[in-house]
Parts: C-alpha cells; structure tokens; sequence
C-alpha cells in the first residue's frame, strides 16, 4: 500500500517536515498526495576523470572531489553524487522509492532510483545525471526527487537488523564495502 499524505504526515518519517508543498522560487518541495518531494542538500561529489576503472570494492576518496556549495552546474552528460537536506527514517514496515521529479526530468536531469530499506534512516545520497545537451544549474534547498512510501507487513529482519553498511550516513556517502 502506498502511504497518502495523511499518513506521511503522522509517520514521523522525515526531518526536517514541510506539511505540504512549499513553492518558492526553483522547484517545490515537501509533501504531496502520494509522496514527499525532498530538497536538494549542500554536498557535490564528482568521480576525478583520471585513474583506473572503478568499482563499489575499489572507490576511494582519491577518486572524488567533494565540494560545498549553494549552487552546482552539472555539465551535459555529467554525474554528480549529492545529498537531500532531509533526514529520513524508515519504520519496519514501510520502504522508500526515490524517484525523478517531473520538473528536472524535463531539463533533461536523471536521478538515479534509490530504495530506502526498512529500518533504514539517514540522509540519502542522490546519484544525478545530465541527460541534456546543456548544463543543468542545481541549487541546494529545491526540490530534487520524490520519495514514495510503500507499506507492508513488517519484515522479519530489518536493515538496522542487518547493521547495514549506510545506516545513519550523513553527507554524500561512497560505496562502502
């Protein structure tokens, strides 16, 4: 089942919490009908174009350049990993589906989908991509992706259950092994 406004909202899922959809300047964020729209975080993270072919076993920080900032220009056909301004928890019994928002995918921006496992909780680390043929100007707090919420009966083992290797991330969070 997935999880409407009125139940989003009573959930206590998501930190800081905007009841309904805020639409300032940029892209709107916070909740909606079926979903929460998160806001786009201060944290860049792009992959050093020297070195040898990457994999989640071998990045390291040697591989990346962090940079914090109010705004970001991803270049056409560039990747970036950020991260959202909001803190999420997962309770047992519900996962997350990140997905695009309609306004940058039809600026030709990609954000990869992302499952936020029950029992999960921290700040999500978004994996964007510039489909277009121009650059694409991000700017922290709009709204960069849609959370979906789906319910269901509470699994057996959870990802906090499993002490899952991202649990309580903060910031933009590599592979880790």
């Amino acid at each position: 089942m997935l999880l409407c406004d009125t139940e989003i909202s009573l959930s206590g899922i998501i930190e800081p919490f905007e009841e309904g959809q805020v639409r300032k300047a940029g892209t709107s964020y916070g909740l909606s009908s079926y979903g929460y729209d998160v806001r786009l975080g201060r944290e860049f993270v792009t992959i050093k174009p020297t070195g040898w072919a990457l994999s989640p076993d071998t990045i390291s920080e040697a591989d990346v350049m962090r940079t914090e900032a109010d705004t970001f220009v991803l270049h056409p056909g560039a990747f970036v990993l950020a991260v959202t301004a909001e803190y999420l928890r997962m309770p047992a019994d519900v996962t997350g589906l990140v997905c695009d928002k309609s306004s940058w995918a039809r600026c030709g921006l990609s954000v990869q989908n992302t499952v936020l496992e029950a029992g999960w909780h921290g700040e999500v680390t978004l994996e964007l991509h510039n489909q277009s043929p121009r650059p694409l100007l991000l700017t922290a707090g709009q709204g960069i992706a849609q959370v979906l919420f789906v319910k269901g009966m509470p699994c057996a083992t959870t990802y906090a259950d499993r002490a899952g290797r991202y649990q309580g991330q903060r910031g933009v969070t590599l592979p880790r092994r």
